[in-house]
């Protein structure tokens, strides 16, 4: 079954957690938290999303490469800048599903699009 949300005007936060309820399964009657999702979801319109200033300059994205000085901060803004607006959404819905197996498998039926 597909799924189209429509990100124009609306918070990334909403977004993502509407994609990952529905990419688990959690909408449908056959719910099973052992198995994947036979869904596919579209988010669209994610370059009008709405994404404040506070958000733009204030959220943080962190990575370490497990060296000494291989941390690196990267802000929301620079982040879409240098990748777009899809990676803020695949890393938001990422962090979204439950921390398993499963979560690379559930990723694959997820397509977005600016």
């Amino acid at each position: 079954m597909k799924h189209v949300i429509d990100a124009k005007n609306k918070k990334i936060g909403r977004i993502a957690s509407q994609a990952a309820m529905i990419l688990m399964g959690k909408n449908a009657p056959t719910y099973e938290r052992n198995k994947v999702a036979v869904v596919e979801v579209e988010i669209i319109n994610t370059s009008k999303a709405d994404i404040s200033n506070a958000k733009k300059e204030g959220k943080k994205y962190v990575t370490y490469s497990g060296y000494p000085g291989g941390q690196k901060n990267e802000s929301l803004a620079d982040l879409s800048v240098r990748k777009g607006h899809i990676e803020l959404f695949k890393r938001a819905v990422y962090g979204m599903l439950p921390s398993n197996k499963l979560r690379s498998k559930m990723m694959l039926n997820l397509k977005i699009s600016e």
